[in-house]
């Protein structure tokens, strides 16, 4: 199947893991209407104590349906909304994606700005997440500094492999529902990889 939407939350609250809903409403340089995450500047705690005014690059979280397919397989019980995405997606590698990426989803449009950095709150939902969503490839450390592989463009060159999805901003808004198909739209080339955000 090609690449859509599985589920979408949103939670008005700074919790880890957020409410799965019919649908959501993506608003323009805001990010999902009604989740506390939502703002033109830093919404994220920690961003926000490294400073207020900066601005929000993490309107909307995605990640892809698969990697929770990983965790369960390893016994962690995940669902939608569980790691704190507004869009879980499927049939889709947002991880191999080149930053700047817009993803048409519905009549919406959002700019993919980046990696999440998976933290140990992942942990504290369930114990040993963390290693299922942040991995090492130290052959990935060890290969040419500052070249970059296609297969390889969610990987750090410290051998670090974030998998906990990618951050996004809304350049145009409206709604998105389960279902809802993914296009891709990359940006013009050099491609640059994506790093945490």
């Amino acid at each position: 199947m090609a690449a859509h939407v599985v589920s979408v939350s949103r939670d008005e609250t700074h919790r880890f893991s957020k409410e799965p809903c019919a649908s959501i409403t993506l608003v323009e340089g805001m990010g999902v209407a009604g989740d506390a995450h939502a703002g033109a500047v830093v919404q994220h705690r920690s961003r926000v104590r490294r400073g207020p005014d900066q601005p929000n690059l993490r309107q909307v979280h995605l990640i892809h349906d698969e990697i929770l397919d990983e965790a369960r397989a390893a016994g962690h019980n995940v669902g939608p909304g569980s790691l704190g995405e507004n869009i879980l997606t499927r049939g889709l590698d947002l991880l191999s994606l080149a930053t700047g990426t817009r993803l048409l989803i519905g009549g919406t449009v959002l700019r993919v700005t980046g990696l999440r950095n998976p933290c140990r709150q992942i942990n504290r939902y369930s114990a040993g997440l963390l290693k299922i969503v942040l991995t090492r490839d130290d052959s990935v450390a060890a290969s040419s500094a500052g070249t970059l592989r296609a297969s390889v463009a969610r990987e750090s060159f410290d051998g670090v492999v974030r998998k906990a999805g990618v951050m996004a901003v809304v350049d145009r808004g409206g709604e998105v529902r389960p279902g809802d198909s993914i296009k891709v739209r990359l940006p013009d080339e050099p491609h640059r990889p994506l790093a945490p955000v």
